[in-house]
């Protein structure tokens, strides 16, 4: 394959359907995307696996939501690894990349840098969230910490929250290509069947962890036979064909499902992106009094943030924030 071709498909998510089996999906690709992520911060390499995978699944989920929505994905847990969030901004035109953005809390003291790195959130909770915009109260869906991936906790969410049978394969990590360093790519393949209006899942629970709804308790006869064969054929996918990128998408779907009838829609391309802004700081910080603020304040008179997802660094004149801000609007980068 050509270098334009591999370049083609980094950084974008690929949705497809299954016309056979009432089944569609995304394969998305993250190569210059999560190195952006990944390389402001300086993440010991378990919580760098959980960005990775985090962000992977964020781009996949997040590919279906409409214009200037924005999604979000939190896993917040009890464990060292005390928080991932990803955010996932639907594009603001058509033809635009989304923009993803992602960001994690830890405890380096608790981290066990031998355990796998699912082990380290311990128990909590997964949630995703749904920004629609102005005037639109936001949706939230919460499910607890299930399984041994991230991947089995966004599978836990679907079926319990939203009653759609939904399966993850991803592989993500540092890969070398001829003339470049190492660097991160991530690639992956999201099912999920098509909604249906009378799902067979009842309110006596699933077959899962705790309870929780299984797609084997969701789907029955016909459209099960077809979800399990899909997931069998799902199965055989290699490593090297999910994270490219010498396979494209189109021809990987072709080698998983030709017998499925898949068809391709049009590929997202995502970037890194990044909402802070001085205004949203200074916002932020309209509910401290000017004692509050006075406590903020540093040696050299200026009050000082960070964005803790893209470092960018902020510097505001303490006279001008709280709600008893008295000074002229003012800041700087």
């Amino acid at each position: 394959m050509s270098i334009g071709a591999q370049i083609a498909w980094d950084d974008t998510v690929l949705p497809f359907q299954l016309d056979r089996s009432d089944i569609r999906g995304r394969v998305a690709r993250l190569d210059g995307v999560l190195e952006t992520l990944l390389v402001q911060h300086d993440y010991p390499p378990a919580i760098e696996a959980l960005v990775a995978e985090m962000a992977l699944l964020t781009a996949l989920i997040g590919q279906t939501i409409k214009l200037r929505w924005k999604l979000s994905l939190q896993v917040r847990g009890d464990g060292p690894a005390r928080l991932i969030a990803t955010d996932y901004y639907g594009p603001t035109e058509d033809g635009e990349p989304a923009r993803i953005r992602a960001w994690a809390s830890y405890d380096a003291d608790r981290l066990d840098h031998d355990a796998e790195p699912f082990t380290q959130i311990g128990k909590g909770y997964f949630a995703i969230l749904i920004d629609q915009g102005a005037d639109m109260a936001p949706y939230q869906g919460i499910t607890p910490i299930s399984g041994r991936s991230l991947s089995d906790c966004a599978q836990t969410y679907f079926a319990q929250s939203e009653q759609l049978p939904t399966r993850f394969a991803l592989t993500y990590g540092r890969s070398t290509l001829a003339g470049r360093g190492e660097f991160w790519r991530a690639g992956g393949v999201m099912i999920q069947h098509m909604p249906k209006a009378s799902p067979f899942a009842t309110s006596d629970g699933g077959t899962g962890e705790g309870g929780l709804l299984q797609a084997d308790d969701i789907l029955a006869g016909d459209e099960g036979e077809n979800w399990n064969r899909a997931n069998i054929l799902l199965d055989t996918v290699e490593e090297l064909e999910l994270i490219g990128p010498q396979v494209q998408p189109t021809d990987l779907l072709v080698r998983l499902f030709h017998e499925e009838g898949p068809r391709v829609f049009d590929p997202q391309p995502v970037a890194f992106g990044c909402s802070c802004s001085a205004d949203k700081v200074r916002q932020s910080l309209s509910i401290y009094s000017a004692k509050d603020i006075a406590t903020m304040t540093t040696d050299d008179g200026v009050v000082t943030a960070d964005c803790q997802f893209c470092g960018a660094h902020y510097e505001f004149d303490p006279a001008t924030l709280g709600f008893e801000a008295k000074g002229a609007a003012g800041g700087a980068e």
